[in-house]
Formats: C-alpha cells, sequence, structure tokens
C-alpha cells in the first residue's frame, strides 16, 4: 500500500461486490482503489487528506502578486502554525487566511498581510523561497470519532494498535486515522477475540441468522464478526442479540457450538503518516477516523468498481457494435464526475508573465 490514505476502503469496496477473502482478490482491490484515489486527484486538481508540512514559496511570487498578498495555488492550507518571511516571523494577528469565494472555512488560497500592520513579505536576500508556511495543508480536516485503544501503544516503532468498541466498524484498510498528534493509515486487519459468544450455538443453515451475545452494545450494524472460521456481517442488533447475514466474505457455511465472537479490532498502521511523528499512546486513547467529501469517497468507490469490472472482463465491457461500439463505462459514473468536479475541482487558471 502507498504512503498516503484512500478515499474509499476495502472493506466498502468488498461490501459493494461481496468479493471473496483471498490474497488475490485484496490485492486487485487495493489496485483499484489506490488508482481511484490518484484518478480523483486528476480530475480535481487537489489532493483533499490533511498533510502537516513546512513549505517554502518564492516572493515576489511568479507571476507578481498583489501587495501584501500571497497567492498559495496547490498549496492550500487548512491551518498556519507559523509564517516567516526571510527568518522574520510574522504575527498571526498580522494576516489573514482566504480563499477565492470569500467563505470563511478552508480550504484557504491565500495569505493576506494586514495594511494596518508593519508586517511584510520579502526580508530575505532573495526572492526564492523567501516564504515558510509551517501548517497543515490540504482541502479540509474533518473527523468523526472512531472508539478508543484498547491497549496502549508503548512503541513509536510498534505496527500495530487495538481499537475497542463499535466504532471500530468504521475502520477500513484504507482509512486515515489520528490518535493524539500522530496520524496513521490502516494497512491491514487482524481478528481480535471479543471475550463473547460461548454457549450459544448456530446451525448450518442460512436461516439460522441469530447470536446471543453478552453484550449487544459491544457491536456494530454493518461491523463483520468471525465464528470459528465462518464470517458474518451484522446486519441489526435487538437488546443483545445479533442478527447476521451467513457465510459473509466468502466464507464456508459451518455449525458453531461454544465458539467464540471475533472482531477484526486489530489493526496494521503505517505510523508518523503525512508529517506526523510517532508516539507512545496510552490505553483509552480516542481515536479518530479522516473522512473526504461525500461525494469525493463516493466517486473512488465508483471508480475502484468500474476497474475492476472492467479488469475481470479484460477491459472488453462494450456496448454496441462496429465502429459504434465503446467501452461501457456507466453514464452514472460521468455524472459523478462532472459533479465532483463541479463541487470540488480547482479550475485551471492562467496568467500573464
Amino acid at each position: 500500500m502507498s504512503s498516503t490514505p484512500w478515499y474509499a476502503t476495502r472493506e466498502e469496496v468488498k461490501a459493494e461486490l461481496d468479493v471473496k477473502e483471498t490474497a488475490r482478490s485484496n490485492a486487485r482491490i487495493d489496485r483499484a482503489l489506490a488508482d481511484a484515489t490518484e484518478a480523483v486527484h486528476g480530475l480535481t486538481h487537489r489532493e483533499f487528506y490533511p498533510v502537516l508540512a513546512t513549505r517554502g514559496m518564492d516572493w515576489p511570487a511568479r507571476p507578481a502578486s498583489a501587495s501584501g498578498v500571497l497567492r498559495l495555488g496547490h498549496n492550500e492550507v487548512i491551518s498556519v502554525a507559523s509564517l516567516t518571511s526571510g527568518g522574520t516571523l510574522i504575527d498571526p494577528a498580522d494576516y489573514t487566511l482566504r480563499r477565492a469565494d470569500d467563505v470563511d472555512s478552508p480550504p484557504y488560497t491565500r495569505i493576506e498581510l494586514s495594511l494596518a500592520s508593519n508586517a511584510t513579505f520579502g526580508n530575505g536576500n532573495t526572492w526564492q523561497q523567501d516564504v515558510l508556511i509551517t501548517g497543515l495543508f490540504g482541502y479540509r480536516n474533518d473527523e468523526t470519532p472512531a472508539g478508543a485503544l484498547a491497549a496502549p501503544v508503548a512503541s513509536p516503532t510498534a505496527s500495530t494498535i487495538t481499537v475497542n468498541g463499535p466504532a471500530s466498524a468504521a475502520l477500513g484498510i484504507g482509512s486515515l486515522l489520528r490518535v493524539g498528534d500522530e496520524r496513521m493509515i490502516v494497512t491491514g486487519r487482524s481478528m481480535l477475540d471479543t471475550g463473547q459468544g460461548f454457549g450459544d450455538s448456530m446451525t448450518n443453515v442460512n436461516n439460522d441468522v441469530t447470536i446471543g451475545a453478552a453484550d449487544g452494545t459491544a457491536y456494530a450494524v454493518g461491523e463483520m464478526v468471525m465464528r470459528d472460521a465462518e464470517r458474518m456481517l451484522i446486519t441489526e442488533i435487538a437488546g443483545n442479540t445479533l442478527i447476521v447475514t451467513r457465510a459473509w466474505d466468502g466464507s464456508p457455511l459451518a455449525a458453531h457450538t461454544d465458539s467464540a465472537i471475533y472482531a477484526p479490532r486489530v489493526l496494521t498502521v503505517t505510523r508518523g503518516a503525512l508529517g506526523t511523528t510517532a508516539a507512545a499512546h496510552a490505553d483509552g486513547a480516542a481515536v479518530a477516523r479522516w473522512d473526504a467529501p461525500g461525494s469525493v469517497r463516493q466517486l473512488c468507490l465508483a471508480e475502484a468498481l468500474v476497474n475492476l469490472m472492467q479488469g475481470r472482463s479484460a477491459y472488453a465491457r462494450t456496448a454496441g457494435s462496429g465502429e459504434s461500439e465503446r467501452e461501457t463505462s456507466g453514464r452514472g459514473l460521468a455524472d459523478l464526475r462532472d459533479r465532483v468536479y463541479a463541487s470540488h475541482g480547482r479550475k485551471a487558471r492562467s496568467a500573464a508573465v
């Protein structure tokens, strides 16, 4: 997996297609998601996830900017921690983050110095990289609570974390997480014994769809659980009874007697992602999931699905015949691309030099 998150997860693709859990399927889905994420970048001319960084910019800019206005181009910012010119720190009270439509929320596309202040750009010996911006770059930093750590992360080099609670069901391979100041990318999931399910039996028929759990609040609708070698998808929870779809994810239907319930709550992660620093974290530390804009996530999922379906047919899914033959990508996908570009794309600009 790459060092950047995807805008949809492997689990979301599998839920759409009910793909069997094999190494071959996982690799194909991952390739499709990586390609779909890059397709979103190419369409919109921007990257949406937050990156903590220090970036240098020329002043005066090329082409020249208005006095005291630094246009950021593709270096859109969510927030700025420090701004310097020629090594001179500029007070936050002396500048304002702005965007072209003057909406007071990220992504900010320019920095304007206050005309009432003495702050200036161009304090260095050369115009090259005169301005340094340290901050969170990207489109937006929208996050959703995703449970808490079920065990401490004692070492910054640890490659796995354990997440407790039903909120972990919203996490998947490709998700971007934050614990404290550290961001992590989920690259794998493995099973954790939830300590429940003993004494509850199930037959090997598809209409036996209930599991008696000790505590139904420990699970979530949409979460995948496993008993013995069979995976099941929770579709409803009634008190302490889990209602499931049997033989999920290509697993074999089987009978179960006195077997534990497992859930995929051990996550393999890329530590210190997107400019952050890996650190130790205490048991119970809050976990947050970064969320891409809704239509961007949907487009990434749609692009991945089309990629997979075309690949299965050797890219031969066509409509028409003869000179009118064409590949079938779907009018709905074209409409979704247009909608995402209209709402989230950076429009082409030209300037005289």
